[in-house]
């Protein structure tokens, strides 16, 4: 051994400490247990406070694709990779994007191996079972109904009150009661509403539904509707319904109002024109409680004033339309780059300061995906001959978000000369 080796063996090693905050994170969805797992590989001390009364108190529905740079690398720093893979649906980015006589402008298979296009699909309830498995025993409090927050940072729920964090998170979408205290600024009604059904073991009942499908998705666009299914990974399919309609649409044919069969007898009305196929969707959906909703956005560009010791992400910072396949995207992102912003805050001013920091950078990242989204409701809802008449537009975007601004040129030079060719010859 060398002198310096040996000098360099004698000093004393000095362990870098993990923070000593205690986080309260609101709301146990993909953004919360992001942040909670991430943080928990970090030893930070947090606790997540849920409103439902379990883990399986509610079917979270559906199915979303994670893409590279936000919930796949959010999934990356979790450390849940491996784990993912083993859940994905590769097969499900198949993907139809047609009109409402099935006339398709678009159709991708979904990929046979775990070389993906970049886009794998995961079940949501897969999703958050993956992330609650990974986090430490006991630190989700189930069954805790946030009323509000007070200005001293107390945590008032529906039965009983916390306080003594350093800093409170709210991932409690866009109805939020955490966002409360930080802004008087509600979200906006999108102008489109809609109604959710669902196909039980499709492969078996209805096999021309489910080859149609394909294990991915089928979006379908026409006169200010849409009529879209998506295969979930334990055999449904998921149905849903989307027009331009009053904001009290979704209250007036909810299942309390009124009765599923009612419901569906009115959409018959409203998509008689649409390709048999499309209409067969729901007719046959199940006939259970069908959840309507009216859907929300906040203004595109949203941003608040820092508040020392609060903060929100996903829904409850950037409430948008689901048109642009983001929102649990940008809210796992929002999970991994707080996170990243909470593990070098030594101290509770350099918390609020680096807080501050990332609510600057999430603005910033914020404002695109919201536009994206919303000139996607724009296209396919709002503009005459859709989805013909914007689909090239639309996958220009795509590319663009995903790829950045050089790729999204380049793209465009293919794009719109094979579309003007295919429209040519129709």
């Amino acid at each position: 051994m060398s002198l310096d080796a040996e000098k360099l063996a004698c000093l004393p090693i000095t362990m870098v400490a993990p923070p000593t905050h205690h986080i309260a994170i609101i709301g146990a969805g993909p953004a919360g247990c992001t942040l909670g797992r991430i943080l928990s590989l970090s030893n930070i001390k947090f606790t997540i406070f849920e409103s439902e009364a379990s883990s399986t108190a509610r079917w979270p529905g559906g199915t979303l694709d994670l893409h590279t740079k936000t919930g796949l690398a959010a999934v990356k720093a979790a450390g849940l990779y491996e784990e993912f893979l083993k859940r994905a649906r590769f097969a499900g980015e198949a993907l139809i994007i047609a009109d409402k006589n099935l006339k398709r402008y678009l159709d991708i298979g979904g990929a046979t191996s775990k070389s993906s296009g970049g886009r794998p699909e995961i079940d949501r309830h897969e999703l958050r079972a993956m992330l609650l498995e990974s986090l430490p025993g006991g630190v989700v409090q189930w069954g805790r109904h946030l009323q509000s927050v007070s200005e001293d940072l107390t945590l008032h729920f529906d039965n009983g009150d916390e306080g003594g964090f350093d800093l409170i998170i709210g991932a409690d979408g866009g109805w939020s009661k955490t966002r409360a205290l930080i802004t008087d600024q509600l979200p906006i009604y999108t102008g489109i509403s809609g109604s959710e059904f669902t196909i039980r073991d499709a492969a078996f009942r209805y096999p021309d539904l489910d080859a149609l499908v394909n294990n991915g998705s089928v979006f379908n666009f026409g006169d200010g509707h849409a009529i879209n299914a998506q295969h979930i990974g334990d055999g449904r399919i998921k149905v849903t319904d989307y027009g331009v309609r009053e904001e009290d649409w979704a209250m007036k044919n909810s299942s309390s109002a009124i009765h599923p069969e009612t419901l569906k007898t009115l959409l018959a009305k409203e998509y008689a024109g649409w390709a048999p196929e499309l209409r067969k969707f729901i007719s046959v959906a199940d006939e259970e409680p069908v959840l309507t909703r009216a859907l929300f956005m906040l203004p595109i560009g949203f941003r608040w004033e820092n508040k020392p010791g609060v903060t929100v992400i996903g829904d409850a910072a950037h409430l948008m339309s689901p048109f642009a396949g983001e929102g649990a995207n940008m809210a796992m992102a929002d999970a991994m780059k707080l996170a990243e912003y909470i593990k070098k805050s030594a101290t509770k001013e350099a918390l609020c300061e680096n807080v501050a920091a990332f609510e600057a950078d999430m603005f910033e990242r914020a404002r695109a995906t919201q536009a994206l989204s919303d000139k996607n409701l724009r296209d396919w809802f709002f503009t005459p001959g859709s989805p013909g008449t914007v689909i090239e537009r639309f996958l220009v975007r795509e590319v663009t978000q995903l790829e950045g601004p050089v790729a999204g040129t380049l793209a465009a030079a293919y794009i719109y000369p094979r579309y003007w060719w295919m429209k040519l010859w129709e």
